[in-house]
């Protein structure tokens, strides 16, 4: 991704009021437009002034035009950092090609938030959406991901305390950057109520699962399909979604069948008990079970590969070997083990991956444990997967075990029941479409979980891995656990098929 400070968005208008333009979109249907080069020219009389827009070229969306008030939050450490923190945390030591970054996925949200907002005005003038909403929902895009550690989602199940989830860890870094980089003058600028909307945006990152709190923070009924934008509780279609989708699907080199595109074209707000839902049009519903099908797909052959699995196991006892003997200094100059950042968004911002080459080029005794198991994924020398059973029991007969769930975003719910749609005769009547309307082929159930069973010995012991093997396959006959997949623990591919990179990879 690269972004390009010369791209002048040019804007000749006739301003009612002493605010500064907000967004080149507000202007499209009323001004005549004139290309030239890389500037876009509104013909109005009036007074001329210029906002000035930035051009993000990326290889997903395209060239993103991003408003100056959001370049003020990416030109910040705190969203800097984000380069640092692989998305697939360790995909990338399965999939060569899973290198991308939180800090591109969120610049991407907070486009597609963008783009969301625009095309329901375009569409329903009524809505009222202001220039204050897009701008509240794309900056909630833009910081969702802040609060991610090292390697993402690792580090955040494993490091970061259990009552603690990283939108929380986001809401803490969001109050940060906009404390010490003084970005509420710039929020002033642009006509943002500080109270009112920076605790629109916390909530905005967090999400609104029945509604609560839309009263507590003054946001009214007819402004509740904000919430379904960024991180929607309702039923998992959102923007976040939509990026990290066909991002990962990108680089993973997976095919990527739903195009977010034409959910847009068929989106629109409908009055549901009292509160407006964003809805979408009842033929669209196969097009959403091949949405969240591919998320499900996505964690069986990506997010929870099992070679996947197995390294961020490793990646996780290395970081908690190290987690008293490294030091990050944070506010007051105060020095914080790794799993005590989280309380100091200064130590925290400095904390990326860059982590796993520190421990393994330290020569610090201290770390020496933790060097060791980076060594051993550095070299290949992983643990070997012995196979994997029904999650019923846990045992202590084997030294690690991975419990791997697998759904369609909402547990054992199916997330379609809980859409709204509409029909093309009854546009402002929203129902909901069951399964069975759709495809008897549909699934039944919408979740699974099972366990998968490694081996930690030595890689050259292959005595001790057969033995190991052998008692394995004899307890699950006795304990009557079918083995669901039997796998040949020298084998380093996958039991689907995949693509060629990922097999080339494993077999390193």
């Amino acid at each position: 991704m690269s972004y390009e400070y010369k791209t002048v968005w040019q804007a000749t208008l006739k301003l009612q009021t002493s605010e500064l333009p907000t967004s080149m979109s507000i202007y499209q249907k009323t001004c005549r437009l004139f290309k030239s080069s890389n500037q876009i020219i509104f013909k109005i009389t009036g007074v001329c002034c210029s906002v000035f827009f930035q051009v993000f070229n990326d290889p997903i969306h395209g060239h993103m035009e991003i408003h100056p008030l959001l370049v003020k939050f990416i030109d910040t450490p705190q969203f800097q950092r984000l380069r640092n923190i692989k998305q697939l945390g360790a995909a990338y030591y399965v999939y060569p090609g899973a290198s991308h970054n939180r800090f591109e996925h969120s610049i991407g949200v907070a486009h597609l938030a963008g783009q969301f907002l625009q095309a329901l005005r375009d569409r329903q003038p009524d809505l009222k959406i202001s220039e204050e909403d897009i701008f509240c929902v794309q900056i909630a895009g833009l910081c969702h991901d802040l609060g991610h550690g090292p390697f993402s989602h690792l580090f955040d199940g494993k490091l970061i305390p259990e009552v603690r989830k990283h939108e929380d860890a986001s809401i803490m870094m969001f109050d940060h950057m906009v404390e010490v980089n003084e970005l509420k003058k710039e929020m002033v600028k642009y006509k943002l109520v500080l109270d009112k909307d920076l605790e629109f945006i916390k909530q905005l990152i967090v999400g609104c699962p029945d509604g609560e709190n839309v009263s507590q923070h003054g946001l009214c009924k007819d402004k509740y399909f904000l919430y379904e934008i960024v991180a929607n509780k309702t039923n998992g279609i959102d923007v976040d979604k939509w990026d990290y989708l066909a991002r990962d699907c990108h680089h993973l080199g997976i095919p990527m069948s739903f195009d977010y595109q034409r959910f847009l074209k068929f989106a629109r707000v409908c009055e549901v008990d009292g509160k407006k839902h964003i809805c979408v049009r009842d033929k669209e519903a196969a097009n959403l079970y091949d949405m969240f099908y591919r998320r499900f797909s996505l964690h069986q052959r990506a997010y929870q590969h099992r070679v996947n699995n197995i390294i961020e196991y490793m990646i996780t006892e290395a970081l908690l070997e190290a987690n008293e003997h490294i030091k990050i200094e944070g506010s007051k100059q105060k020095k914080h083990k790794l799993s005590e950042t989280i309380d100091d968004m200064s130590a925290y911002t400095k904390l990326t991956g860059h982590v796993f080459d520190q421990i393994l080029n330290s020569s610090d005794d201290n770390l020496k444990g933790a060097r060791e198991i980076l060594n051993k994924i550095v070299r290949r020398q992983i643990y070997k997967c012995l196979g994997k059973i029904p999650s019923k029991v846990v045992t202590q007969l084997f030294l690690t075990l991975c419990v791997v769930t697998l759904d369609y975003g909402m547990k054992g719910e199916n997330p379609i029941d809980k859409v709204y749609f509409y029909s093309k005769k009854k546009p402002d009547k929203p129902y909901r479409i069951s399964k069975e309307e759709v495809s008897k082929l549909l699934p039944a159930d919408f979740n699974e979980t099972f366990l998968r069973v490694y081996w930690k010995g030595e890689p050259d012991d292959d005595e001790s891995l057969e033995t190991a093997t052998d008692k394995f396959n004899k307890w699950c006959t006795k304990n009557n656990f079918p083995l669901l997949q039997v796998i040949d623990p020298e084998d380093g591919g996958e039991d689907e098929a995949e693509p060629a990179e990922q097999q080339q990879v494993e077999q390193q």
